[in-house]
C-alpha cells in the first residue's frame, strides 16, 4: 500500500529542478521558487493524485500530477499500468474525496482498458485507451469549467458532426471554484492532423517547383474548402447552442486597444518589427473606423491547422481550450468568429512558408506565395458557403490576421529566432496589400 505524505514529501521536493524539463510545465520563463501541495487524494494501491502549487517569484500556479512511488521522475500519468485507473473511475461515475469522475449523460464506457501517451507532449497530457477513448489530461489548472469541455459539451447537444464526441471528465474544486480536471472523448484512429496534411502538399509543390498550385497531385484547394465548411458549421453550431451577442462600438474599441497595447509589448522586445509599426497602428485604427456592430460568440479560439483532424467521415475541430495563457475569462468570453478565421489564414501561411526557413531560392519563394494564397481564397470560399463572407467585413479580418501575426513575432522571437521572418514578412504583405 502507498505511503502518500512521505511520497509527497519527496515530490515537492524534486519538483523545482524537474518542472523545468517537462514539456508540459508553463513557467519555464521563470526559476521555480517553491512547491506546496494543496491537495493529496489516494486512487488507487499505488497511484496518488496530487495537486500542488508552483511558485515562480510574484506569481503562483496550481498543476495537477498523478504519481506513484515507482514511476520515473515520480509521474504515473502515462503509465499503462496505473492510468487505467482513471477511465474505471469514469465508467463507474465515482467521487474519490474531493475528485468527481463521470461519464456523460447516455454514455457507457468499457473499462480495464490500458492507456498509452501520445507522442507528443504539450501544455497537457492527452492518453490513449485502446481504439476507442483519448483523455486530456489539464496540467496547469485554471479557476471555472475549462471551455474545451462547455463547448464540445454545448457542441454535441446541438449535433455538430465535426468534433470527437465528449464522453467522460474529471473534475473537483479549488477553494470554492470549480475546476475541470480532464475530458474523456472518442479516439480517431483513423484521423490525420490537418498540418500534416497540409506540409505534405507544400513538399509536393516544392518538388515540382515548375508547376503551379493547381497542377500539383498533392493540391490541398478541394480539402481546404472543406475544412472552410467545417469551420463555418461549428460557429453555426455554436451560436445555435450558446447564443450570440453584439459587439458596439465600446466593444470595439477595447478590442483595437487590446491590438496596440500587445504591439506595444512585441516592439519593445523585437526591434525588427519597428519597421512596420506605423502600416500596423494605421490598420488597426482603420479597422475601428470601417466597422459597424460586429456579431459575437463563443468560438474555437486558437485555431490552425494543428487544431483540425481528417478523418474519413470529414474535418474535426480539436482543442476548444482556447489560448492556454490567456487568463479563463477571456477564453470563455464572446468574440468575432472572424478571430478563427484569421488564425486558420495564419496557420496556412505558416505551411507554405516553414519549409523555406534558411534558404533563398526565389521561384520556391513564389510558389510558396502562391499556395498560400490558393489555399486561403478556397478556405473561405467554403466557409463562405456555410455562412457569411469572412472578406466582406475585411477590414476587422485584417486586423485580426495583423493582431496574431505580431503575437507570431514575439512567439518566434522567443523560441525559433530563424523563423521570425515567416511572420515578418506577412505582415510586409498584407499591411502592403499584397496578400
Amino acid at each position: 500500500m502507498i505511503e502518500p505524505t512521505e511520497l509527497v514529501e519527496k515530490l515537492v521536493t524534486a519538483l523545482p529542478d524537474l518542472l523545468p524539463n517537462l514539456r508540459w510545465f508553463g513557467g519555464k520563463d521563470r526559476h521555480v521558487t517553491a512547491v506546496r501541495p494543496l491537495r493529496t487524494t489516494v486512487l488507487s494501491d499505488d497511484l496518488v493524485h496530487v495537486i500542488v502549487e508552483v511558485e515562480q517569484d510574484d506569481r503562483s500556479s496550481p498543476y495537477q500530477l498523478l504519481v506513484s512511488e515507482h514511476a520515473e521522475q515520480f509521474d504515473s500519468a502515462a503509465d499503462p499500468e496505473l492510468n487505467g485507473v482513471l477511465l474505471d473511475l469514469m465508467a463507474r461515475g465515482e467521487r474519490v474525496g474531493d475528485l468527481v469522475f463521470a461519464h456523460e449523460p447516455d454514455t457507457e464506457l468499457r473499462t480495464e482498458l490500458r492507456g498509452r501517451p501520445i507522442g507528443v507532449e504539450q501544455s497537457n497530457t492527452s492518453v490513449i485507451y485502446g481504439q476507442q477513448y483519448i483523455l486530456k489530461l489539464f496540467r496547469k489548472l485554471s479557476p471555472g469549467e475549462n471551455p474545451d469541455l462547455v463547448l464540445h459539451r454545448a457542441l454535441r447537444q446541438a449535433g455538430s458532426t465535426h468534433i470527437a464526441q465528449p464522453l467522460g471528465s474529471i473534475s473537483t474544486d479549488l477553494d470554492g471554484t470549480p475546476v475541470t480536471l480532464g475530458m474523456l472523448q472518442e479516439y480517431m484512429p483513423d484521423a490525420v492532423e490537418g498540418w500534416a496534411m497540409a506540409t505534405t502538399s507544400v513538399r509536393d509543390l516544392m518538388a515540382e517547383a515548375d508547376l503551379h498550385a493547381d497542377e500539383v497531385g498533392g493540391d490541398f484547394a478541394a480539402e481546404a474548402c472543406r475544412l472552410g465548411n467545417a469551420v463555418a458549421s461549428v460557429h453555426a453550431d455554436l451560436a445555435r447552442a450558446l447564443g450570440t451577442q453584439t459587439a458596439g462600438a465600446e466593444e470595439i474599441a477595447a478590442a483595437i486597444a487590446g491590438m496596440q497595447s500587445r504591439l506595444d509589448s512585441v516592439l519593445r522586445s523585437v526591434p525588427e518589427l519597428g519597421e512596420h509599426e506605423a502600416a500596423l497602428r494605421a490598420t488597426f485604427e482603420q479597422a475601428r473606423e470601417h466597422i459597424g456592430d460586429v456579431p459575437i460568440q463563443h468560438i474555437h479560439g486558437d485555431l490552425h491547422l494543428g487544431q483540425v483532424l481528417r478523418t474519413v467521415q470529414g474535418w474535426l475541430l480539436i482543442d476548444f481550450e482556447g489560448e492556454p495563457a490567456a487568463p479563463m475569462s477571456e477564453r470563455l468570453a464572446m468574440r468575432s468568429p472572424l478571430r478563427d478565421v484569421a488564425g486558420m489564414l495564419r496557420s496556412f501561411d505558416y505551411a507554405a512558408h516553414q519549409m523555406l526557413v534558411g534558404q533563398d531560392d526565389d521561384q520556391l519563394a513564389y510558389r510558396a506565395l502562391e499556395w498560400a494564397k490558393r489555399n486561403r481564397t478556397a478556405f473561405c470560399d467554403g466557409y463562405a458557403e456555410v455562412a457569411a463572407d469572412p472578406r466582406a467585413n475585411e477590414y476587422l479580418l485584417k486586423a485580426f490576421e495583423l493582431d496574431k501575426a505580431v503575437y507570431e513575432v514575439a512567439y518566434e522571437h522567443a523560441n525559433r529566432p530563424e523563423w521570425l521572418t515567416i511572420p515578418l514578412s506577412s505582415i510586409a504583405r498584407i499591411t502592403s496589400g499584397g496578400e
